[in-house]
C-alpha cells in the first residue's frame, strides 16, 4: 500500500530525527564535560599561580620587616587572608572535578595537604619576623629568611609550587587537546547525521518519485486520452495501492461513459435512419407528385394531339355533308359512313390514350401473383384470332418440345394477369394490323435457357416469340418503335389508323413485369417481337425444347 509505505518512510524519517537529537544531547553534554574539565583545570592552574604571587609578595613584606623599613602590618593579614582563601578555593575546585581519583587527582590532593601545612608554617614565620640589629648579617639574615620561606614546614614549598603549576598548565594543555578532539568527533559525528539524513532523505524520495512516475504518467495519458474522445482507453494500472484503486474506477467511469457514448450514437444513428427514411419518404412522395403532374401534362399532350386530327375530320365530314344543296341518299350514307369510321378510330385512340394514362398511373403498382403464362396467352388469343379473321390473317400457336397445347406444360410466372394479357394483346394486334391480307401470324412459346450448355428446363426466363409475315419496319426506324406517337413510314402508308401509342405500352408493362421487349425486322418480309419474362421458380418441371434462346 502507498500510504503504508509513506507512513513507514515519514515514521523512519522522524525517528532519525529523534536520534539525531539524542546525538545532539549527548555531544553537548560530552563537549560540556570537556569544557569543565578544561576550567577546572586552568582555575587550579590559576590558584596554583596566586598562591605563588602572594607567597612572593610575604616574602617582600617580611623583607621589609627585616629591614626595619615602614611595613605595614594590614597588608601582611591581607596577604596571608588571600592565601588561605587561594587555598580553600583551590580544594573546593579540585573536589568538584568532573574525573576524581585519578592521578592528577592524588597529586593535586597532596600539594594542597603539602601547602596548607606550609602556609601555616608561612603564617608563623610572616608573624615572628623581628627588625634585624645593627650589627647582623644581612646576607646571613636573608638566607634564613629564604630558607623559612622555601621550607616553612620541611618541604620545598618553591619546587611544589613549580611542580603544581607545570603539572596544571600540563592539565590544560591536555584538556584542551580533549576538548579540541571532542568538538572534532561531535563535528564527525554531526555531519555524518547529517549525511545519513540527506542520504535516506534522497533515496526515499527517489524511490517515491519513481513509485509515483509510472501511475501518475499513466492516470495523466488516461485523461489526455479521455479528453480527446477516446473512451475506450484503459489505464490498466495493477497491483492493490491506492493509484491501482483510483485507475479501476477511472476506467469503471470510462466504460460506462463509453457504453453512454454508444447508445447515444446509436440512438442518434436511429432517429438519423429515421430522419432519412421519412426524407426518403417525402422526396419519394415529391417525386410522385411530380411524375403525377408530368404525366398529367404529357396526358394532356397526348389527348390534343391525339384528338385533334379525328374531331377535325368528323367535324369536315359532318359540314361536307350538311353544305349545299340537298344530297341522295347514296352521299349522305357514304358521309355517314365515313363518319362512323372516323368515330371508329376516334374510339380507338381514346382507348389508347386512356390505356396509356392507366399504364403510368399504375405501372409501378401491378397486383402480381402467380400465373400460368400458357392460360394467360390463350385468353389473349381469342380476341386476336377474331381481329385476324376481319383482315384475312391467320394466327397459329407453337408451344416448343412435344407438348400438344398451352396446357400441357406449366409455365408459371409472377405477373398481373389482366396486365400481361393486355401485353399480348398489344403484341399480336400489332403484328396483324401490318399483316398483308391472306398472310400469317406465328406465335411460339418456350424457354430461354441463360446458357446453351444448360437443359431448358432450367432457363430462367420464358420467351413468347411473335412473328409476322407484314410490311417491316426499316433499320434505322427500329430504335424509334417504342417513342410516343411514332409510326414509320411504311406503317403510315399501309394503315392511317393508330396512334403510336402500342408498343410505348407494350414496353412498359414488359418492363413493369421485369421483362423486356425486342424487336427485330426486316422491311418487306415481316417483324419478330421477342417478351422475355422471368420464371416463378427455377426448379419448374422441365419445358422440352431450346429453340427461343435464337
Amino acid at each position: 500500500m502507498f500510504a503504508t509505505r509513506l507512513t513507514i518512510a515519514l515514521a523512519g524519517l522522524g525517528l532519525a530525527a529523534a536520534l539525531q537529537g539524542a546525538a545532539a544531547v549527548w555531544s553537548l553534554g560530552l563537549a560540556d564535560r570537556q569544557v569543565q574539565r578544561g576550567r577546572v583545570a586552568s582555575d587550579i592552574h590559576v590558584g596554583f599561580v596566586e598562591l605563588s604571587v602572594a607567597k612572593q609578595r610575604l616574602r617582600a613584606w617580611v623583607a621589609q620587616r627585616q629591614m626595619d623599613a615602614d611595613a605595614d602590618f594590614a597588608q601582611r593579614d591581607a596577604l596571608l587572608a588571600e592565601m588561605r582563601a587561594t587555598l580553600a578555593r583551590l580544594e573546593a575546585r579540585v573536589r568538584r572535578a568532573p574525573a576524581p581519583g585519578g592521578a592528577d587527582s592524588g597529586e593535586r590532593y597532596a600539594a594542597l595537604a603539602t601547602l596548607a601545612a606550609s602556609l601555616a608554617g608561612l603564617e608563623r614565620a610572616a608573624r615572628e619576623v623581628q627588625p634585624l640589629p645593627p650589627a647582623a648579617d644581612a646576607r646571613s639574615a636573608w638566607q634564613a629568611l629564604s630558607e623559612r620561606f622555601d621550607r616553612p614546614d620541611g618541604h620545598d614549598l618553591r619546587a611544589l609550587l613549580s611542580a603544581a603549576m607545570q603539572r596544571e598548565a600540563a592539565a590544560v594543555e591536555r584538556e584542551r587537546r580533549a576538548a579540541d578532539a571532542s568538538l572534532a568527533r561531535v563535528r564527525l559525528l554531526w555531519a555524518g547525521i547529517s549525511a545519513a539524513l540527506c542520504l535516506a532523505a534522497l533515496l526515499l524520495a527517489l524511490h517515491f518519485l519513481r513509485a509515483l512516475r509510472r501511475p501518475l504518467a499513466a492516470l495523466r495519458a488516461g485523461a489526455d486520452a479521455w479528453q480527446r474522445g477516446e473512451l475506450a482507453h484503459r489505464i490498466g494500472l495493477g497491483g492493490d495501492d491506492e493509484f491501482a484503486r483510483l485507475a479501476g474506477r477511472m476506467d469503471a467511469m470510462a466504460a460506462e461513459l463509453q457504453q453512454h457514448h454508444e447508445r447515444e450514437a446509436l440512438e442518434r444513428q436511429r432517429l438519423e435512419q429515421l430522419v432519412q427514411a421519412r426524407t426518403a419518404e417525402l422526396r419519394a412522395a415529391l417525386d410522385a407528385l411530380q411524375q403525377a403532374d408530368r404525366r398529367r401534362r404529357r396526358l394532356l399532350a397526348d389527348v390534343s394531339h391525339e384528338l385533334r386530327t379525328p374531331a377535325t375530320a368528323i367535324r369536315g365530314e359532318a359540314q361536307v355533308a350538311l353544305r349545299g344543296r340537298d344530297k341522295a341518299l347514296d352521299e349522305y350514307k357514304d358521309s355517314l359512313a365515313r363518319i362512323a369510321d372516323t368515330a371508329i378510330q376516334l374510339g380507338r385512340v381514346i382507348d389508347d390514350l386512356l390505356a396509356v394514362a392507366r399504364d403510368d398511373l399504375d405501372a409501378l403498382s401491378l397486383q402480381r401473383r402467380e400465373v400460368d403464362l400458357g392460360a394467360v396467352l390463350a385468353a389473349a388469343l381469342e380476341p386476336a384470332r377474331a381481329l385476324a379473321a376481319a383482315r384475312a390473317v391467320r394466327v397459329e400457336l407453337g408451344v416448343e418440345g412435344a407438348a400438344p397445347s398451352l396446357a400441357a406444360v406449366p409455365m408459371p410466372v409472377l405477373a398481373d394477369p389482366d396486365r400481361l394479357r393486355q401485353l399480348l394483346l398489344l403484341l399480336l394486334d400489332n403484328a396483324v394490323r401490318y399483316s398483308h391480307p391472306g398472310g400469317r401470324v406465328r406465335v411460339r412459346l418456350g424457354a430461354a435457357p441463360g446458357d446453351p450448355a444448360e437443359p431448358a428446363w432450367a432457363a430462367p426466363h420464358w420467351v413468347v416469340l411473335v412473328e409476322d409475315e407484314g410490311i417491316g419496319i426499316a433499320a434505322h426506324e427500329l430504335p424509334r418503335v417504342f417513342e410516343r406517337h411514332f409510326r414509320g413510314a411504311a406503317a403510315r402508308t399501309h394503315s392511317a389508323e393508330g396512334s403510336g401509342l402500342g408498343l410505348t405500352l407494350a414496353e412498359a408493362l414488359a418492363r413493369g413485369h421485369g421483362g423486356t421487349l425486342e424487336l427485330a425486322s426486316t422491311p418487306g418480309r415481316g417483324t419478330v417481337a421477342r417478351l422475355r419474362l422471368p420464371r416463378r421458380s427455377p426448379s419448374t418441371a422441365p419445358v422440352a425444347g431450346e429453340g427461343l434462346a435464337a
